[in-house]
């Protein structure tokens, strides 16, 4: 099977993510445009904004657009490359990197399809304290990338548990 192919599960977390992240922001277009709906009270609501920047407003300079393109092509090139080296049994591995995929592809489609910038419509206030508004990508994006860490982290401290020759592989 082609490598591109391989792995079903990847491309099905990273697929499903970039189509309930279109749905979300076009309902979000559609329906919150002229004002924000309340979800939960202060602590949750759909608010439409257009954030041109990157995470977090995050912005540098009127090339902003084209800057976080290029890094999102970049890092969807790393991490297709991570995905291809990925054995077809480390699903936890292959989940987070279909995350991170689809969230940048959406939030990619977003800045290449407008100059206003991503779609981003939840907005979360703990007391006085507000989270930047973000959407269905930035949250596959966030669980994704943390998800990652830690097989990466997990991985990285199997490989430096190397068993000494005086001890056997049991007692390592």
């Amino acid at each position: 099977m082609p490598s591109g192919l391989r792995h079903p599960l990847f491309w099905g977390v990273a697929l499903g993510v970039v189509a309930v992240d279109l749905i979300t922001k076009k309902l979000a277009v559609a329906n919150l445009a002229h004002a924000p709906v309340r979800i939960l009270g202060d602590w949750l609501t759909f608010r439409l904004v257009y954030n041109p920047g990157a995470a977090f407003g995050v912005h540098v300079g009127a090339y902003s657009r084209w800057v976080f393109m290029v890094l999102a092509l970049v890092a969807l090139v790393v991490l297709a490359s991570l995905a291809r080296h990925t054995l077809s049994t480390q699903w936890v591995r292959l989940t987070a990197l279909g995350l991170v995929c689809g969230g940048a592809i959406g939030n990619l489609l977003d800045r290449v399809r407008s100059a206003r910038g991503v779609v981003d419509f939840i907005d979360v206030w703990i007391g006085p304290f507000h989270w930047p508004t973000f959407n269905v990508a930035d949250i596959a994006v966030t669980c994704g990338a943390v998800a990652l860490a830690a097989v990466l982290w997990q991985e990285g401290r199997r490989g430096n548990e190397q068993p000494s020759e005086q001890t056997g592989p049991a007692e390592a």
